[in-house]
């Protein structure tokens, strides 16, 4: 007996000794996909591809596969899924839609997290590290800033070449024929190239980036500034954040879910005396995260995180003080933002001249239009990304006068693509996690500070989320939805942890 068993303990020993190994090296990707989230989508999806691959591998063993547990949000993140995944074999572009579902995938982070973090120190390491990896991208964002970028025009004289080419005063030139401009010299030695086409010279106005033809010549006068007919000029510094991202948009929105985890923290550091040395490198990182979020000027994000701070404020103390002196600072604060809205992007928080609000109510009307017109549409969508191929014939767009994209709400968005069973899925997926936060806030399941403050902060990023995704597709900008489920999964330990541990004290009592 003792050699037909010998074999099976040595295997026993080897199978725990290759999942141990496995679970580090899932623990590792973890912990690189935290801190490459906040900058780079290609290294954040290589770290999570592999973990997967990773987790796969691990659960072939039959003591990895008995320690999976449930979690209060699988009927509603797993039915989430399946019901996109029927919505893309209904498409009117399977082809298309099905090779979305990678994107619609993400919700995997969730559990990757949730069923591969063992102790509450490593789940509270991750979000530390979530955060202060963020800083890079946000002190590069003020050194951006302070350098400036181009050639900002701010006064011209009548006679001025530049106006013959439709340039502005307050327009911020960035290139010539390609070339980054520095200075007024570097346009000055472009005009004065023997070339037969005109400069092709690259501006910033406000929102809006085009290349404007300047014709070349000589131009007389002793200075670059006579010549070009220029009086002042400076360093542009109009542009809106977007740190290490492609949009402004994407920016803003992963700067709120990680600044509403960063103040969660700080809420919770303020209530118990033993995390008092934290609370300065706590407000300091807050106030680099605020302050870039400050700078990608987008309204909706300003407002997702002002709910959150409140949400954050009214459950972390639940102290009407505190309350009242959140919403003082949010009125102070008010008008520098709106003047700060104003001068960057010539447009008031609720302005119905702006351009953006009216590309939004024109794919507001027809994304519903296009949704109530056929009962298919209704309860399984149109597909995603179908759109692209089919809004000529839909009449989308204005015609094709407004730029080919998407409906700029994650509501209208889920409805359109996915049908109105997947949107009911989604509110009840929220409406869940919101529930879970919220209990365990309430009924006080948890006592470390880190703890709490984690739970605070994922409760106030999703309020902020929900609010913006209102106006905004966050849930299909990839960079966005890996943050959240990264946070989800970090609560869902949190949530496992203490549901094990008040499990073990009814046990002993």
């Amino acid at each position: 007996m003792m050699e037909t068993n010998l074999p099976k303990t040595h295997a026993a020993r080897d199978e725990s000794r290759a999942s141990a190994t496995l679970r580090r090296l899932i623990l590792f990707c973890l912990f690189a996909f935290a801190f490459s989230a906040p900058h780079s989508i290609a290294a954040a999806q290589f770290f999570w591809a592999t973990g997967l691959f990773l987790w796969a591998l691990r659960l072939c063993s039959r003591r990895a596969r008995r320690e999976l547990h449930r979690t209060p949000l699988d009927y509603a993140l797993l039915g989430f899924f399946a019901l996109t995944v029927l919505s893309s074999l209904f498409s009117y572009e399977p082809e298309i839609s099905i090779g979305k579902l990678r994107g619609a995938s993400l919700f995997t982070i969730a559990y990757l997290v949730a069923q591969n973090i063992g102790t509450l120190d490593a789940a509270r390491k991750i979000a530390f590290v979530l955060i202060a990896s963020c800083m890079i991208n946000v002190g590069y964002t003020f050194i951006e800033r302070a350098i400036g970028r181009g050639v900002k025009i701010h006064t011209m004289r009548a006679d001025s070449p530049l106006r013959n080419a439709r340039i502005q005063e307050g327009d911020t030139l960035l290139e010539v024929d390609g070339r980054k401009m520095n200075d007024l010299a570097d346009l000055d030695r472009a005009l004065r190239e023997h070339a037969s086409a005109p400069a092709q010279v690259k501006i910033y106005r406000y929102e809006w980036i085009g290349t404007l033809d300047l014709p070349r010549t000589t131009l007389e006068g002793k200075s670059t500034e006579e010549r070009l007919g220029v009086v002042r000029w400076g360093r542009g510094r109009d542009w809106r954040a977007a740190g290490f991202y492609g949009h402004y948009a994407t920016y803003a929105e992963v700067l709120q879910l990680i600044a509403s985890l960063a103040f969660g923290l700080l809420v919770s550091s303020w209530q118990r005396t033993e995390a008092k040395r934290w609370r300065l490198p706590l407000a300091l990182m807050l106030a680099g995260l605020l302050g870039a979020l400050f700078l990608t000027v987008t309204r909706a994000s300003w407002l997702a995180f002002l709910l959150s701070g409140f949400v954050a404020v009214a459950v972390g103390t639940m102290n009407r003080r505190a309350i009242v002196a959140m919403i003082v600072a949010a009125s102070l604060l008010a008008p520098i933002g709106l003047y700060f809205l104003q001068q960057k992007r010539n447009v008031g928080f609720f302005d119905r001249r702006d351009g953006s609000i009216q590309w939004r109510e024109t794919v507001y009307r027809e994304g519903f239009h296009l949704l109530i017109s056929r009962p298919r549409h209704l309860f399984v969508g149109i597909g995603m990304d179908s759109i692209k191929r089919h809004w000529r014939e839909w009449g989308m767009f204005d015609q094709g006068r407004l730029p080919v994209g998407h409906m700029h709400s994650t509501p209208l968005q889920l409805a359109l693509e996915r049908g109105l069973p997947t949107l009911a899925v989604w509110f009840i997926l929220v409406a869940l996690y919101a529930r879970m936060l919220w209990r365990m806030l309430r009924e006080r399941k948890v006592s470390d500070w880190r703890d709490r403050g984690i739970l605070v902060g994922a409760l106030g990023g999703l309020v902020g989320f929900f609010t913006s995704g209102l106006v905004h597709y966050n849930l299909g900008d990839s960079e966005v939805a890996m943050i959240f489920y990264l946070i989800m999964g970090i609560a869902l330990v949190i949530e496992r942890e203490s549901r094990t541990r008040a499990a073990l004290d009814a046990s002993n009592c």
